[in-house]
């Protein structure tokens, strides 16, 4: 079975902050995590890698990005219109 967006950005997401993915919830911020602002690029890469998608320059600037990363639900959202969008 096919992991959901959900799934695989929680994962990225994860693996960053050096967690277990059950260890992620929806509502954590990166700063929750403990993800700092090179975790949050590192992660945003890794998301454009898993998903083949391009990430706004600008997400790490919330009122220039219409990319979400306030919460970890947030990123998986914007994720999700990054691929919708993508496929057309």
């Amino acid at each position: 079975m096919t992991d959901t967006v959900e799934d695989r950005v929680i994962r990225i997401v994860a693996d960053q902050a050096l967690l277990e993915p059950g260890d992620v919830r929806m509502t954590s911020t990166l700063e929750d995590l403990g993800i700092d602002s090179l975790g949050l690029v590192e992660s945003i890469f890794a998301i454009e890698e898993e998903f083949d998608i391009e990430v706004p320059f600008n997400a790490n600037e919330p009122e220039k990005s219409d990319f979400d990363i306030s919460s970890v639900a947030s990123i998986v959202g914007a994720v999700r219109s990054l691929v919708a969008d993508q496929k057309g």
